[in-house]
């Protein structure tokens, strides 16, 4: 009777995880960013994003041409939203995914 308890416990808080929002941080990604460019005219640039709300903590604006760092296909996307780099300050963020292009430009 007690392994059911158990057991019981254990599956309460798989679900648990399972269903809570998680607020996500890119700034423990292990591939180095690919070289991009911001290709829209401005671009805001948020600190995290929460898969319930979607990003928050703005850090900054990114303007046509700021070099940044995203590589498609291992750094995450999430409703649109990508884990990029930006070069300026050397920090992580997400910016819009159609705002990032220019790969390889420098």
């Amino acid at each position: 009777m007690r392994m059911l308890s158990r057991a019981g416990l254990i599956a309460g808080l798989v679900l648990s995880l399972l269903t809570t929002p998680v607020a996500t941080s890119p700034a423990h990604a292990t591939v180095v960013p690919e070289h991009a460019i911001v290709i829209c005219q401005s671009a805001s640039f948020y600190a995290n994003y929460d898969s319930a709300s979607g990003p928050y903590n703005l850090l900054r604006v990114l303007y046509y041409g700021d070099k940044i760092g995203h590589t498609r296909g291992v750094h995450p996307v999430y409703n649109g939203w990508a884990a990029t780099f930006d070069f300026g300050p050397n920090d992580w963020g997400y910016g819009r995914l159609e705002c990032i292009g220019g790969y390889g430009a420098w």
